[in-house]
């Protein structure tokens, strides 16, 4: 058992096990800082390092990496430059389809919550300024037949589609944008029917919530910045559970104390785990600290899925959740 496996941050088991019984194991005792990461990754010690979303994996690093390959606790994978894996023979894996239910389940629960505006109701009950119920108070908004556009319509964004109908809401869809590819009947599957998609801008201008499902790349980067913002409905509310670069936070921020929307709902931000000077304040927002795939079950299969890939590389075969089998090559 001569593989050696660089762990950044510890990870649920059966993750941990997994990688025990398959070689050596490193778990560094906290996050390291890229220049620890690069140091270890060109020492020849690790077969294959097992990184976070916050592990910068980029082509200076990879250029000096002695490391098979990269396991990416995650689904995503935008802290790696695959590209430059690619070239440097790096094979990386993710850990796609585990966390599609969960994060929908968070979606539908900002979209709740900040409709019947849930975080400023228990503070007005834990700061005892309920004074007992009033016919117009706290009024939220329905949820039941209003539009949900969704930006993307993979797996998490058809799981949420599947979850809005039962709440009986319009769903529109956008695939991919900004570019618009038509979707077939056949491709829409279940959803035929039952969903439509439009153009991204008439999704903006139509959806009562705008909920992200897009990876991020150079193309949604700032998908939704001022410009977006400002086409939106003055009631609309924007969801992001993809990646918080997606949307422009700090003219969120502006747009959420001018009124030019209504309210969002964040699980993800630009610069986690910082926040845009003024967003934690805003009371219209409902801010979770990127927790769409924290459920205990999730947690684990995530584990064993990059513990799996990380042996799989490290014994000199392709990882069951492959980004870049093209390394091989």
């Amino acid at each position: 058992m001569g593989n050696h496996f660089l762990v950044t941050t510890a990870i649920p088991e059966p993750g941990l096990q997994l990688l025990s019984d398959a070689g050596q194991v490193t778990v560094l005792p906290q996050p390291p800082d890229y220049a620890t990461l690069s140091s270890l990754c060109a020492s020849g010690d690790y077969d294959v390092v097992l990184t976070q979303l916050r592990d910068v994996i980029d082509e200076p690093l990879l250029a000096g990496a002695r490391v098979k390959g990269v396991s990416n606790y995650a689904v995503g994978y935008n802290n790696i430059d695959v590209e430059a894996a690619t070239r440097h023979g790096i094979l990386v894996g993710n850990t796609p389809g585990v966390l599609t239910d969960a994060t929908a389940d968070i979606t539908m629960l900002l979209i709740l919550g900040t409709a019947r505006r849930v975080v400023e109701a228990d503070r007005v009950v834990r700061e005892g300024k309920f004074l007992g119920w009033e016919p117009e108070f706290m009024l939220g908004r329905d949820v039941s037949g209003a539009v949900l556009g969704l930006a993307g319509f993979g797996r998490i964004a058809r799981a949420v589609a599947r979850r809005a109908l039962g709440f009986g809401m319009e769903v529109l869809f956008a695939p991919r944008p900004p570019g618009d590819r038509p979707v077939s009947d056949r491709e829409l599957g279940e959803f035929a029917g039952k969903v439509r998609q439009v153009p991204w801008l008439e999704l903006v201008k139509r959806s009562d919530f705008l909920s992200l499902h897009v990876p991020l790349n150079e193309q949604t980067r700032h998908l939704v910045n001022a410009d977006v913002l400002a086409r939106m409905k003055p009631d609309a509310i924007l969801i992001n559970t993809a990646r918080g670069p997606v949307v422009d936070e700090a003219s969120l921020v502006e747009a959420l104390r001018a009124g030019v929307i209504a309210g969002a709902g964040l699980d993800v931000f630009e610069d986690e785990p910082r926040l845009s000077p003024g967003l934690a304040d805003l009371p219209n927002t409902v801010l979770l600290p990127h927790v769409g795939s924290a459920t205990v079950p999730v947690r684990a299969e995530m584990a064993r899925l990059s513990a799996l890939n990380a042996i799989a590389i490290a014994e000199g075969n392709l990882p069951l959740h492959a980004v870049n089998p093209l390394a091989r090559a």
